[in-house]
């Protein structure tokens, strides 16, 4: 099909209602015709009768012991015994939990270290938008006195914890890294928040982001987050500010929000340990939504065994959310073993090999590839023909931002950032039809991976399609129709979970 012209996409923009400001217009065009071209291929597949289901249900139950591919239980090991020589704000949470009920520590020294460290770095990475100073010393010198008591303690009790700016913080300014909402101060905990403290963590701060986790973001209001392991390289988004403090030692562990990539950007770029946790398996109550079908809460940390703890500490169902599952937590420390002996891996074949994979991406998944079957794992190639497309049709699915956001983006514009404006407004300009056939190359995809997960315990495939870039390739507009078919390309890598 011909290419919109830039008065044909304001007179579509009219016929939806949406606002598109005059500096938005070229670019907005650019990327609705690449979309719109590269929704093309999804008439090669056969849609015909597939439903165009948007989020499936949850399950009734989980799996039981032994019932993966993989064969047997694994019992429980000691996570807490570790013997770090690392300075004290590197060392693992399991141990700093361990030292403080020891009476090894005092959650006031802990604390005071990890502000100590914010004052010396934070300047320069820019992690975190809001620092509550007095209010973590004052939790510290709390959790200390109930040690000292002899209390029962939560499992994260006296640990130094930051929190994506996505999530409400009674008291605590909540930003989502936006002009928009950079007075709004909630009222309540969101459920996720709550719970970390109940189980004893002591909150620092409010960490930096994409501007509603969307972007990348070209202008940060509240300063440029960068990486601690060359400040010149981006970080990763939108959970920027939590891969930068997890991985910098400015808190013992982060929380971080992932729609499509947002946890798992920032870990492999900052080289922590993120997880996205299945829909619904932690609460969305409290959270700014971006797109409430795909949105999950997940912890980034700095040891496998650090995110198992915080993932202990936020999961369950939340009568409050609508998403939540109602199902059981299992321990998550408790396969913690190191065995993998026995663990079928099935290697994406059609991401390994993406024509757009960095060499040196390959080499490094290929590296890890070769100690996976040195731990004892039975690793093959796995195909799956339609992953290549999944950062178009999820490209395409989601309408459901500029909903969120609807009222204030369409009146009153300029708060937002341009990388926010243009990308919630491509999906929102899509027709119906291709977004429902979206919807259907969607549940094809589904299909697959399912079918995948009979045969395999885990499926593996790069992270992102290229190492860190630097923050100033970060900020370059889009040159061509084909450069942002590539971009949309890039993004299959992350959407298919």
């Amino acid at each position: 099909m011909a290419d919109l012209s830039p008065d044909e996409v304001l007179a579509l923009a009219k016929v939806a209602g949406m606002t598109i400001i005059p500096e938005d217009v070229e670019e907005t065009t650019l990327r609705l015709n690449a979309l719109l071209e590269a929704l093309g291929e999804l008439d090669r597949l056969p849609l015909d009768g597939v439903q165009p289901i948007p989020a499936l249900p949850h399950p009734e139950a989980l799996p039981g012991p032994g019932s993966g591919v993989g064969g047997s239980a694994r019992g429980a090991p000691s996570v807490t015994q570790t013997t770090s020589e690392e300075e004290l704000a590197y060392r693992p949470m399991t141990e700093l939990a361990r030292l403080i009920r020891d009476r090894k520590l005092s959650p006031v020294e802990l604390v005071q270290a990890y502000l100590d460290r914010i004052d010396r770095y934070d300047g320069r990475l820019n992690a975190y938008i809001t620092v509550v100073r007095e209010e973590a010393l004052q939790g510290a010198r709390e959790a200390e006195k109930a040690v000292m008591a002899g209390e029962s303690l939560g499992p994260l009790h006296g640990i130094p914890i930051a929190i994506k700016d996505q999530f409400y913080t009674k008291g605590v300014r909540t930003t989502c890294g936006s002009r928009a909402m950079a007075e709004f101060v909630p009222e309540e905990d969101a459920t996720l928040v709550a719970r970390l403290k109940e189980a004893g963590a002591i909150l620092l701060g409010k960490l930096n982001m994409w501007e509603f986790a969307s972007g990348p973001t070209l202008e940060y209001p509240f300063g440029q987050p960068r990486n601690p392991w060359n400040t010149d390289y981006d970080a990763g988004g939108s959970s920027t500010g939590s891969g930068i403090a997890a991985a910098a030692g400015l808190c013992a562990g982060a929380i971080g929000e992932d729609t499509g990539g947002s946890i798992r950007h920032p870990a492999a770029l900052t080289s922590c340990v993120g997880l996205r946790p299945s829909w619904g398996r932690t609460s969305l109550r409290g959270m700014v939504m971006g797109i409430w079908s795909r949105d999950t809460a997940g912890p980034l940390t700095r040891t496998v065994a650090d995110c198992a703890l915080m993932m202990n500490a936020i999961s369950g169902y939340d009568p409050q959310d609508t998403f939540s599952a109602n199902l059981p937590v299992p321990d998550y420390t408790a396969s913690l073993t190191g065995d993998i002996g026995g663990m079928r891996i099935g290697v994406i074949k059609e991401l390994l090999y993406a024509e757009h994979l960095d060499p040196e991406v390959q080499a490094l998944v290929d590296e890890a590839v070769g100690t996976l079957r040195g731990l004892g794992a039975e690793v093959e190639e796995v195909s799956l023909p339609l992953l290549p497309i999944m950062g178009i049709v999820d490209q395409a699915g989601r309408s459901e931002r500029i909903a969120v956001q609807w009222t204030a983006l369409m009146s009153r514009p300029r708060d937002y950032g341009p990388a926010l404006r243009r990308s919630a407004l491509v999906p929102g300009l899509l027709p119906a039809a291709p977004y429902q056939r979206a919807l259907q190359a969607i549940a094809l995809i589904r299909s697959q991976i399912l079918d995948a997960c009979q045969r395999y315990d885990l499926l593996l495939s790069p992270t992102r399609p290229t190492p860190a870039p630097l923050i100033e390739a970060t900020k370059k507009p889009l040159g061509s129709k084909e450069e942002a078919v590539l971009r949309l390309k890039r993004y299959s890598f992350n959407s298919p979970a």
